[in-house]
């Protein structure tokens, strides 16, 4: 018969020294132990991996806070983020509806600080990481830019022909014969090609640096391109409308033509200096008429329809001609300031070069 031996320390290790088999309870105890240990260690870890935290107050203008309590995120967190958390808590505020920028002190020129959506929110807090005030502005319902192009466009192109095929002149008291003139049909279709461009432009060529546009927007510009449109279809296709001789008319419809040809490769340029998302920066446009004229593209619109107005001679379309052209300079100048500023020659930047605004040899 075989002798056990026992050993002093098997009961401590759980093994049966006769077999080598362990004690049950040993290694219940032995798997607690272990448990205890790596669960103790993923802690430890953890807190070391543990992200910082930050504090936004988010306040409207009038200083009153918009969410109580402010918004806790990341330290890595970025304004994109910022916004899609204001947007998880009050569902109306999507990003695109949303303007943040950081208070504005009392006395201070210029404007706030907007807040750029791809940079980091600690970007913005002046050294301190844990707090950062941020001012909450609401931009009201919002549209895309291809929308709100689109139905200012659409308008005058649907208002103009209409005015061109249907007897409504008779409804405004005229009941003669109505005599079309070669100079009406033909500013017919020069006016829905040019309708016509603009509307695939907005589709297929424009990268807009703004997703969106207020909704508020769809109805001033509709009012503006509707009306100023009924405006000079019912004047140049008038039954008592007189038209000019066949030499202003060539000279006209042929100089808005190759303008507004020009405006096409125009619009092809500042689409390559954009990214597909819209977000490239702002660079120094170059190529064609851009050479010589900061906004070559207002500066071939607004000669196009000085084309139309040569080869057609009516008041309607000589005004809008003025109000298109005082628009278009005040935008042309607040772009060419804002590339002289950015663009100044310092600290390795490029020096914008010499060229008109808009409008040359005026402007």
């Amino acid at each position: 018969m075989r002798r056990e031996i026992s050993h002093p320390t098997s009961k401590c290790l759980g093994i049966n020294a006769t077999d080598g088999s362990s004690c049950p309870a040993c290694d219940l105890l032995l798997a607690s132990c272990l448990a205890n240990f790596f669960s103790s260690s993923s802690h430890v870890c953890g807190h070391g991996r543990r992200q910082r935290r930050m504090k936004v107050t988010l306040v409207s203008r009038s200083g009153r806070e918009v969410i109580k309590g402010g918004i806790e995120l990341a330290d890595e967190a970025t304004v994109n983020d910022l916004q899609e958390a204001i947007h998880a808590r009050i569902k109306k505020y999507y990003p695109s509806r949303q303007r943040l920028t950081l208070p504005f002190l009392a006395g201070s020129k210029g404007k706030p600080t907007v807040l750029i959506p791809k940079n980091k929110l600690a970007d913005y807090c002046d050294g301190n990481t844990n707090n950062l005030t941020v001012v909450f502005k609401d931009l009201g319902v919002q549209v895309s830019y291809s929308t709100l192009f689109f139905w200012e466009y659409l308008g005058p192109l649907i208002i103009y022909p209409i005015c061109y095929y249907f007897p409504v002149y008779k409804y405004f008291g005229y009941e003669g014969e109505r005599v079309v003139y070669p100079v009406q049909t033909y500013a017919l279709y020069y006016w829905c090609f040019h309708y016509f461009k603009r509307i695939m432009e907005t589709f297929f060529i424009h990268r807009f640096s703004h997703a969106t546009s207020p909704l508020s927007n769809v109805f001033r510009n509709c009012a503006y391109y509707w009306t100023f449109g009924t405006y000079i279809a019912y004047h140049v296709n008038h039954p008592l409308y007189t038209p000019v001789s066949d030499l202003q008319m060539k000279i006209g419809f042929t100089f808005g033509l190759i303008c507004q040809i020009s405006n096409l490769y125009c619009h092809l340029i500042l689409r390559n200096l954009r990214s597909p998302s819209g977000n490239g920066g702002y660079q120094i446009p170059g190529g064609f008429l851009f050479n010589i004229v900061t906004c070559a593209n207002y500066t071939t619109e607004i000669y196009q329809w000085l084309g139309f107005n040569i080869a057609t001679q009516t008041i309607a379309g000589y005004v809008f001609l003025v109000v298109a052209t005082l628009i278009m300079t005040n935008w042309a100048l607040a772009k060419h300031r804002r590339l002289k500023k950015l663009f100044d020659g310092k600290e390795g930047r490029p020096r914008y070069p010499r060229r008109w605004v808009i409008l040359p040899p005026f402007i």
